[in-house]
């Protein structure tokens, strides 16, 4: 199965060649796609090298599935042009998450809202994605009503650029500004561009993604989300509050049956989710579990996962995988 990746040149594009081969999916031929300036230039994936092509050279090779993270306008300007040639494009950016037309979907929540028809698939945000692999489940048994959560975000999801801010900061070296910002000894509590009612966008994402990825628009749910100078992935301090109450013992039973889901919830041995111990693995991680002993049926948890791998490229693969078990692509 020929596969393109477009961005394939960027820190969450190499992710996702790294994932798609780690995964061990069919794939026969990889189209790399990335801007003009990198056109030429070879990756290597399973220690064959391929050159990078333009958009429309890797609409002619007819993939089965592009598989893209270039950002928003290269989405919106992009993924059409594929979705005419008849090839199914999974895309990483914003731009068609909350498109009405589009599905935004995490596998283990709700791969079955896929056909045949969809041809242009939105990938979640990282941050939405992690969360939501955890609200499910215990939406299903307790009924969400209100969610509160605080994020603390590995630089990771800004980009290279970002990285090399942090450990140019680290070295007391001068260079290129990812943020207004230092990022290293600090925390920033702004990501992506504010909107007019205070929020920043990454913070809606959270609201609105949620209620269309989990089908349920009653939900209610606060963010803020704020960037810390770590690598690995992105913490979550969560607060839920249920409509009926629940039991610590069956909460933590229904998360560990849930697929994707790893609780590391061992206060006595100092065992809890970190980005330091998420970073490189596919599973989201929860821990902190307890009561809200300040208002009933309210729950805390402390969630933890690899942003570049489970909120980005791994959720990504897992769509493209559901597609190929259910004879959707071929």
């Amino acid at each position: 199965m020929k596969i393109a990746v477009v961005g394939a040149t960027g820190l969450v594009g190499s992710k996702m060649l790294q994932v798609l081969e780690e995964r061990n999916f069919p794939v026969s031929e990889i189209i790399p796609v990335a801007s003009e300036k990198s056109i030429g230039k070879e990756i290597t994936f399973k220690n064959k090298k391929y050159k990078v092509v333009s958009a429309d050279d890797a609409i002619a090779a007819k993939p089965a599935v592009a598989i893209f993270s270039a950002g928003g306008g290269t989405s919106l300007a992009l993924a059409p042009k594929f979705a005419e040639a008849g090839i199914t494009v999974i895309d990483n950016s914003s731009a068609w998450r909350m498109d009405p037309s589009k599905k935004l979907v995490v596998p283990e929540v709700n791969a079955n809202v896929l056909t045949k028809e969809d041809k242009i698939i939105a990938n979640p945000n990282c941050s939405t994605i992690q969360m939501v692999l955890v609200l499910n489940p215990l939406h299903q048994k307790y009924k969400i009503k209100r969610v509160v959560v605080s994020t603390y975000q590995s630089v990771t999801g800004t980009g290279v650029k970002a990285v090399q801010q942090m450990e140019n900061e680290r070295k007391n070296v001068q260079g290129e500004m990812a943020y207004k910002y230092p990022i290293d000894k600090n925390a920033i509590p702004q990501i992506d561009v504010f909107l007019e009612n205070g929020y920043t966008k990454e913070e809606m994402k959270m609201v609105n993604e949620t209620r269309k990825i989990i089908g349920d628009n009653s939900i209610q749910l606060t963010a803020t989300c704020v960037r810390i100078p770590v690598i690995g992935g992105h913490s979550e301090s969560v607060n839920i509050e249920f409509e009926n109450d629940f039991d610590i013992d069956e909460v933590k039973k229904i998360l560990s049956a849930s697929p994707g889901v790893v609780i590391q919830d061992d206060i006595e041995n100092f065992v809890y989710p970190m980005p330091l111990t998420a970073h490189e693995k596919d599973e989201t991680f929860v821990g902190r579990i307890r009561r809200d002993e300040s208002q009933p049926n309210t729950l805390n948890c402390w969630i933890v996962s690899d942003n570049l791998r489970k909120g980005a490229a791994t959720n990504a693969v897992q769509i493209a995988e559901y597609l190929l078990e259910k004879g959707i692509i071929s």
